[in-house]
Parts: C-alpha cells; structure tokens; sequence
C-alpha cells in the first residue's frame, strides 16, 4: 500500500515542511491557479464573441457531459497535484432564470512524490453526487451553488474507515449556445469536502468544468 496524508501523519496532519519547500510549492499553486483562470477567461471570451443567443430562456430539461480539472488548496496541496476526472449534470428550469442541478462524477487526485523516495502518495478517488441551484444574473452567464456527499472510491488503499464525505461547490461559469439545443458550459469552483479522518484537514480543491450539453 502506498503511503497517503490519512495513515503517515499523527491525526492527519502532514509534517511541516521546510521553508524552501513550501516557497517552491506556492510558486507551483500561483502557476496552476493562473493557468486555470486564464483557461477560464478565455472560454469567456469565446462566449461572449461567439453567443448571439441565450440559453437562459430555453424551457425543459437540460443535460450535460464535462471534463473535470483542478488543483488541491490548503494542506494536501503540499502532497497532491492536479485533480482529473468527469461529470454529469442534469438541470430542471424552475423560473426563466433559476434551475435545480443534480450533478454526479469522479475525481482522482494525483499524489506527489514524497521526498528523497521513488514513490508517491496515494491518489484520493472521490465519487461526489450533489444537487443545488444555477442562477443566470444576465445573459449566458451564471452562479451556481450544490451540496451533496463525496463518497471515497478507495478508502482501503488510503487505510481510512470514512466512506463519505460532506461536498459543497460554489461555481462561476458561462454557458453558450453552439446550435440548436446544444451548448457548451465552462466553469470554476471551489470544492469542499470534510476531513478524511477525524481531527484532519479539509480536502478542498478549485477546479475548472467544461462541459458540452443539450436540450431533452
């Protein structure tokens, strides 16, 4: 079993690191924060150039598929890096400008070396299944907030006993129509999830969703 944050550091609280260390790992954060901001901005920009029509006024169910990416923040940056995984999404309009989401997928964090070894920590498989709301202010672009549980995919591996965990993800995004009832949906978020363990860090991370959808 490879070594994780859960079952090498007392009450899950990783070791402090060096001041080099973590110097160069925040330059590492800066760098992939901004590289997912500058992802964002220009999907953005694409909607705004590209979308003539809204797709806040269609009426009926819409579905969608994406490609989910991010980066740990907080503690478990120090031993994870990106986070890959995928999601679907269904949203049921309530009014012209609100709709209840229901979202399911799976997102794997890949572990980090550990010093001076040739091995790497335990990657963390989340299966988080939420529900929320999405608000469009104005034209294509939205606000959306969900809550729900993000069941851990491989707690034996991690040498944990929780199997669920409280997931909350708050989300900015654009949404454009690409013909028809199809559209592309971009967005990030900032992901919650409570403590692996008792006593433990939070296991947050900002990802990005880009997502292709369409009308039922």
């Amino acid at each position: 079993m490879k070594p994780s944050v859960a079952n090498n550091h007392t009450k899950s609280q990783p070791l402090v690191a060096s001041s080099q260390f973590k110097k160069q790992n925040k330059m590492k954060t800066t760098f992939k924060i901004s590289a997912l901001a500058l992802a964002f901005a220009a999907l953005s920009f694409g909607a705004k150039a590209q979308s003539k029509a809204s797709t806040t006024t269609d009426s009926g169910i819409k579905l969608s598929i994406g490609v989910d990416a991010g980066i740990p923040v907080g503690k478990y940056n120090d031993f994870y890096n990106w986070n890959l995984g995928g999601s679907v999404q269904a949203e049921f309009p309530i009014v012209k400008q609100l709709a209840v989401t229901v979202n399911a997928g799976y997102n794997n964090l890949f572990g980090k070396a550990i010093n001076n070894t040739s091995a790497n920590y335990t990657n963390i498989q989340l299966i988080p299944v939420k529900a929320g709301l999405k608000f469009f202010p104005i034209e294509n672009f939205y606000i959306q907030g969900e809550a729900g549980a993000a069941f851990v995919a491989n707690k034996s591996d991690l040498g944990i006993s929780k199997s669920t965990l409280f997931a909350y993800a708050p989300q900015v995004g654009v949404q454009f129509p690409v013909g028809g009832k199809s559209f592309i949906d971009a967005g990030v978020r900032f992901e919650g999830n409570s403590p692996l363990v008792t006593n433990g860090n939070n296991l947050n991370f900002i990802g990005l969703r880009l997502a292709y959808g369409f009308g039922l």
